[in-house]
């Protein structure tokens, strides 16, 4: 299935739902992004209903005049953002490819990947596999960092820090979500095929569905740098302090003024030595048009353009429940986590989770949530009703913590954006 059928670059289009409830739907998420007390940068939204796409519409800017070059920019269509931890489910997709090639077992000790033995000191008999690691259930911390320069080793830094373990339970027993599993995928990923990662992900699955973006800023077109969103914040970029009513602060990808740069070292940089370099848990950069893409390939058991991209049998296992939260497994993030795949988060319908999300707790989920540089981001579907929703925020100008979810872990920002994608471009109801 196309999603060029339906979608109309940079138009609204709610099928059978009507021009009342697009014209609310347009209404109501200006409004939040334009919110005088709680403005967004920009957003980026997309909806599937009924196994295609029925909504996509852009709000804000991509690019604010922070430097006084006088460089502002909406956002558009194509513009693509770095879109946190949702890249750890693309970075999952492509790792599949590489276990249907029969490289990689979810199940197999993933030190005969590596140059070197992976284990928790804690519990030195147990394997870690990839199942452990895309299930959050590693036990791997994030306490000593995630990511590393070029010239880092990830031997080295696994060997000598002892707050990346946890002993709550052995490996495959208790979940705490922790970026830095990524970072060994990452490393298993280039071990095995003998590509650097960045490169790796453009071959396996970007380029195969038409894909614009990627890991890698300096490999980008000029087109595509030019569609590459800036993140924002009115704080510093090294501080929590908070001010709504100062200045939007550049965070990342700050395109429109220095051009992007490959990793220093990176020329030296010896392949299977340190995944984290590209960030496969946060750093692609991406449109909502085609994560938009990515959900109907989804949706269609792995097909996209006549092309089989994952096998059915992969996405069976990357969506199947691996961990659910039993009141003494795992840490839930303030209510945040409750049940995980292979990559993929399953949106328990329980209060302070996705699945009561929207309100009338409809909306059965899997996806990824995604948090960084001042992006907040949402890659939800409803796999049985063919139901999806994507929704990039570019930037908060407060504290998005001080404005908690009324019925969800969301931001109220979030719980308005999503509720209102789901009562209007899914249900089509209009007041």
């Amino acid at each position: 299935m196309q999603m060029g059928v339906r979608a109309l670059v940079g138009a609204v289009l709610i099928s059978g739902a009507g021009h009342a409830a697009a014209s609310q739907l347009d209404a109501e998420l200006s409004a939040i992004v334009n919110d005088p007390q709680r403005p967004l940068a920009g957003l980026s939204v997309l909806v599937v209903r009924d196994g295609a796409v029925a909504y996509q519409q852009q709000f804000g800017q991509r690019r604010l005049d922070t430097a006084g070059a006088g460089v502002t920019a909406p956002v558009t269509p194509h513009t693509m953002f770095r879109i946190a931890s949702i890249s750890k489910m693309v970075t999952t997709l492509g790792l599949m490819k590489l276990v249907e090639e029969g490289k990689l077992s979810l199940d197999a000790d993933v030190s005969g990947y590596l140059d070197f033995t992976l284990r928790n000191p804690h519990y030195p008999a147990r394997a870690i596999t990839l199942r452990h690691l895309l299930s959050h259930t590693s036990t791997l911390r994030d306490d000593a960092g995630y990511s590393w320069g070029s010239g880092t080793r990830l031997r080295d830094v696994l060997a000598a820090e002892g707050k990346m373990w946890g002993r709550e339970g052995e490996p495959g027993a208790w979940f705490t979500y922790s970026n830095l599993n990524w970072g060994v995928i990452g490393t298993i990923m280039e071990s095995v095929s003998g590509e650097r990662f960045d490169r790796l992900m453009k071959r396996l699955l970007l380029t195969p569905m038409g894909l614009k973006g990627g890991y890698n800023p300096a490999e980008f077109s000029q087109q595509e740098i030019v569609d590459t969103a800036t993140l924002y914040r009115r704080r510093t970029r090294d501080t929590e302090v908070w001010d709504s009513k100062g200045p939007w602060i550049a965070q990342v990808d700050d395109f429109g003024v220095a051009a992007p740069l490959a990793p220093p070292g990176l020329e030296q940089y010896v392949v299977g030595s340190n995944g984290t370099l590209f960030s496969p848990t946060g750093g692609i950069r991406l449109s909502a048009a085609d994560l938009g893409r990515i959900m109907l390939m989804l949706l269609n058991n792995g097909r996209h353009e006549g092309r089989q991209i994952v096998q059915p049998q992969s996405l069976a296992a990357m969506f199947s429940e691996q961990w659910r939260f039993n009141g003494h497994n795992g840490d839930t993030l303030k209510g945040l986590y409750h049940s995980w795949g292979l990559g993929t988060q399953r949106f328990a319908d329980v209060r302070g989770n996705m699945g009561g999300m929207p309100a009338d707790g409809r909306f059965r989920a899997v996806g990824h949530l995604g948090e960084a540089y001042g992006l907040v981001s949402t890659f939800a579907l409803d796999m049985e009703k063919r139901q999806g929703i994507v929704s990039l925020i570019g930037g908060f100008a407060s504290d998005p913590d001080a404005d908690p979810g009324q019925y969800s872990a969301h931001t109220r920002a979030e719980e308005k954006i999503l509720d209102a994608l789901y009562q209007r471009a899914i249900l089509g109801r209009a007041d």
